[in-house]
Order: C-alpha cells, then sequence, then structure tokens
C-alpha cells in the first residue's frame, strides 16, 4: 500500500522538507489507521508526520525511514509560487528523460521510487508514506503506462492499493476522507 503525506504547512522561508501537517493534514491523517504490519516512510518531515499519524497513538505498527521515499528533488529552486510550480510540474512530466530547471528528472526519480518499494513490498505487508509526485511515477510502473501527470493523485493524503508479486495495482488512487468535523 503506497499512501502519500496529508496536506503541509506550505511556509516559502522554511526548506520544504522540513514542512510538517497543516491541521487539515494531521486531521485526514489522523482519522485513518494503517491496516499492515509496519510503515515505511519518506525521511521528509511531512510523511513523517503522516506516517506516525497512521500507524496509531502508540504506535501500533513500527516505523522505518527510507531516503529513497523522498519526493523528487527539486532542491535546484526550492520553492516556488504555486502557478510557476504548477508550471515546473507540468513540464517534469511532459519531459521526462530531462531535467527541468535542474529539478531530478522523472526517469531517475521513478527508479528510485520503484526500487524503493519492490524492496520493502519484498519484505512482507507495509504501507509505504511518501509523496504524490513519485507516487505517479509509481504508478505509471504499476500499470505499464507512460510517465504522465494525469497519474497523479486526487490530493494530498491518498492511498494507492497494489500487488507487488505481480507488479500491478489493485485499485485506483483513493483520498483519505476528512473525520466529518472537519467537513
Amino acid at each position: 500500500m503506497f499512501l502519500t503525506h496529508a496536506e503541509p504547512v506550505v511556509d516559502p522561508r522554511t526548506p520544504i522538507e522540513s514542512w510538517g501537517l497543516a491541521a487539515v493534514g494531521v486531521a485526514r491523517a489522523g482519522a485513518w489507521r494503517a491496516p499492515t504490519d509496519r510503515v515505511v516512510t519518506s525521511t521528509e518531515q511531512k510523511a513523517v508526520d503522516t506516517a506516525r499519524l497512521v500507524a496509531g497513538p502508540e504506535p501500533v505498527v513500527p516505523i522505518a525511514l527510507d531516503e529513497r521515499l523522498v519526493e523528487i528533488d527539486r532542491s535546484a529552486t526550492g520553492y516556488l509560487p504555486f502557478d510557476e510550480f504548477d508550471a515546473v510540474v507540468d513540464a517534469f512530466f511532459a519531459r521526462p528523460t530531462v531535467s527541468v530547471r535542474g529539478w531530478e528528472r522523472a526517469v531517475d526519480a521513478q527508479e528510485r521510487i520503484v526500487d524503493a518499494v519492490r524492496a520493502h513490498a519484498a519484505t512482507g505487508d507495509v504501507t509505504i508514506v511518501s509523496h504524490g509526485a513519485v507516487g505517479a511515477l509509481l504508478l505509471a510502473s504499476l500499470s505499464g503506462a507512460p510517465i504522465s501527470r494525469a497519474l497523479e493523485q486526487p490530493g494530498m493524503g491518498s492511498v494507492l492499493t497494489f500487488d507487488a508479486v505481480r507488479w500491478r495495482t489493485t485499485d485506483a488512487w483513493r483520498r483519505l476522507p476528512l473525520p466529518p468535523e472537519h467537513v
């Protein structure tokens, strides 16, 4: 199972990998429990926060960190205002073999995320907490489709289930619901 982090606090003054969860992200992730024996997460703070919430308050399941599960490397630009960011993301998916504005190439990020997910899924039942763009790259691999932005999650805090042996999806992206008091 692959879960994307919930909604973060976007702060242009803070490094992207250090962003924590916004209140709505805490509510979304906190209302769901990982239905697996363990959780492996990206080392980025928003993913770690999500993993801690879905693992349960004890935590009920153990949590491990894996740097290979981080989002695409966009340190060359850092934070970009939404419209500019959106245009660069479009270019990232449209030209997967090119480094757009110094960002990690989509084909390289795909290889990294696929290798990490295969390694963790091969060792048993796991919930992997990661990020949206690499989630779309994973979905392309699982479905045998070309890299495309059309494969992105419906929103932050979405889950994708897959069969690691047959290497295919078993369901489409599903967004974790918000608890009723946050709708």
